[in-house]
């Protein structure tokens, strides 16, 4: 997400206007209805009202971890907005999500924010997600965000001798695997929901796509909707959206590489992307490969690009709770 705000005094009402502009302008938060709940100085309550949409596995009632990271990321983005003295851009560098205990897909989302240090390069954010009527906490999510970002996209990304970028690292990780974008054409193809229609809504929503195995595992495809865009200028998708798509493309690599937990969908325990370059308004892929696989808990690395493999839009990684 990388947005401009400015937060003089977040008690005035030029606060709550630039709030509501930031909100009404991000698709993503417009389509999921997204709700600011409470401004401060460097803190921030963002909303979620609850939706059968949001059930990441409906026959266990859970809401799908995906949705608290968009939740999280924009939740955390106004709380470095409240903590600015003047209009300047910025931009998530890295979101990691620690999951506590599952949330009820019946039940609205909340998530409060704080900008706890604010540095002349980067904002550091720590937020808690709980659902109404409940103390316990959901989720604990920490990020960071990159202060003083372009707020257009840079006219070198599209030619063949990019520049290095002193916002994001020089030089991207390699692809898990080596994959030609011709090898995903020809799988796209034989291409089929990435989990069967009516179990998970989110997935469904979000339009996941697995194509069959190439190398040693399955890629998926999120096609490119206006919903999913986080930032209208650029314009970009939404980080969180990616954070989404590629916890579902971490899960349902389990499930495809481990045929005996077909019928069950794995529980994700923790997750953390890093954001190598902002994602454009494009069908976006990824792949992932099992680093450890243990008899309780797996811990699987996710790549994301979208028109080039060996350029990742981002990094993951996270540890998947084996079904019993």
């Amino acid at each position: 997400m990388s947005k401009s705000l400015f937060a003089s005094d977040p008690n005035s009402s030029d606060t709550f206007q630039w709030v509501d502009h930031f909100i009404k302008t991000i698709p993503y938060a417009q389509a999921s209805g997204m709700l600011v709940t409470h401004l401060e100085k460097g803190r921030a309550s963002l909303m979620v009202p609850a939706r059968p949409t949001w059930s990441g596995d409906i026959e266990r009632n859970r809401i799908h971890t995906g949705c608290l990271s968009v939740l999280a990321d924009t939740a955390c983005g106004i709380a470095v907005g409240t903590a600015l003295d003047k209009l300047e851009p910025f931009a998530t560098l890295d979101l990691r999500m620690d999951y506590l205990r599952s949330a009820d897909a019946s039940k609205n989302l909340i998530c409060d924010a704080h900008c706890y240090r604010l540095s002349r390069s980067v904002a550091f954010v720590r937020g808690e997600l709980r659902q109404p009527g409940n103390d316990e906490i959901i989720a604990v999510a920490n990020a960071t965000f990159m202060r003083a970002t372009a707020n257009s996209r840079r006219k070198d990304l599209d030619g063949s001798a990019p520049t290095p970028s002193t916002n994001k690292p020089a030089v991207a990780p390699p692809p898990i695997h080596v994959v030609s974008m011709e090898a995903i054409a020809e799988a796209a193809k034989s291409s089929q929901p990435a989990i069967p229609e009516g179990r998970s809504p989110y997935v469904d929503f979000l339009g996941v796509m697995q194509h069959p195995q190439v190398n040693a595992g399955p890629i998926f495809r999120l096609p490119f909707k206006h919903d999913l865009i986080g930032n209208p200028m650029l314009p970009a998708l939404h980080g969180g959206v990616l954070a989404g798509f590629a916890e579902t493309a971490m899960i349902m690599h389990m499930v495809a590489t481990n045929p005996q937990i077909e019928k069950a969908i794995p529980k994700a325990i923790d997750f953390s992307i890093d954001y190598l370059r902002s994602a454009k308004p494009i069908d976006t892929y990824a792949q992932g490969i099992t680093v450890r696989q243990g008899n309780r808990v797996s811990l699987v690395q996710v790549n994301v690009w979208q028109d080039d493999p060996t350029k990742p839009v981002a990094s993951t990684r996270g540890h998947i709770l084996m079904p019993q």
